[in-house]
């Protein structure tokens, strides 16, 4: 009997229905604290799941690794292989104002890959001077690439995919969180939809991008671009910058 439940839960749909009704928690609470940003969904969920699996481990004897490994991952894998298409589907509304990326091209790769090399730069340094391990300033160089497109890179230069996974969402709520009050400290509301859609998407990856779509198509569409030359960048910069200065 105990070898049925054990062999049932370790089916992919466990991993999908933990994921998903943590994030559908998340949501609620969302919603219901009118956007408080320790409820965001995505971050919400991930600290809920967290808190499950420990838990799950703690009942049956084990180890939360196990638990993860056994009984959430194959589920897990499922879902981490939608974020490719996800990101690919930004494409969408930047096809809607392919004109405003004609027009800008020049200016949006300018402030993208500079900002991704301002980033990896500060972040190498803090870590050297936290006194912060050479896997783990790998893993937390990336995070300013899309988590799709970060994690692959960390793995490529030596660093811990799921460090950087964490890393990605922490910036990002960080970002949402911060967001409406920078956005009117530095008056970008009033210089420019196409440079508050570059900033958010630049610096707040996917929820910075649908926070930019809140505001307008024009700076979700610009969002969505800064995301995908970001990433770019980064891919471009990280393994550049560590053999030049590391």
């Amino acid at each position: 009997m105990e070898t049925t439940i054990v062999n049932n839960l370790s089916l992919p749909i466990t991993g999908v229905l933990i994921s998903l009704m943590v994030y559908m928690i998340g949501i609620g609470l969302s919603k219901a604290s009118h956007g408080f940003f320790l409820f965001n969904p995505l971050f919400f969920g991930i600290l809920l799941g967290i808190a499950i699996i420990y838990l799950w481990a703690k009942g049956i004897g084990r180890t939360p690794t196990y638990v993860y490994h056994k009984f959430y991952l194959p589920g897990a894998d499922i879902i981490t292989w939608f974020i490719k298409p996800a990101t690919v589907a930004f494409a969408i509304p930047i096809y809607r104002v392919n004109y405003l990326v004609k027009k800008y091209w020049f200016d949006i790769l300018v402030i993208c890959f500079l900002g991704g090399f301002i980033a990896i730069f500060l972040i190498q340094h803090l870590c050297a001077l936290l006194g912060i391990s050479a896997v783990s300033t790998a893993s937390l160089m990336p995070q300013a690439a899309a988590t799709a497109v970060a994690m692959p890179i960390s793995e490529g230069t030596g660093g811990i995919s799921a460090i950087t996974a964490m890393a990605c969402i922490i910036n990002s709520v960080i970002i949402y969180a911060g967001s409406t009050y920078l956005i009117k400290a530095l008056r970008l509301d009033k210089i420019s939809p196409i440079a508050t859609g570059l900033a958010l998407g630049s610096s707040g990856h996917t929820i910075g991008s649908v926070e930019a779509l809140s505001l307008g198509e024009v700076q979700g569409a610009m969002a969505g671009v800064a995301v995908l030359v970001t990433s770019l960048s980064m891919d471009i910069l990280i393994p550049l910058y560590m053999k030049i200065f590391m």
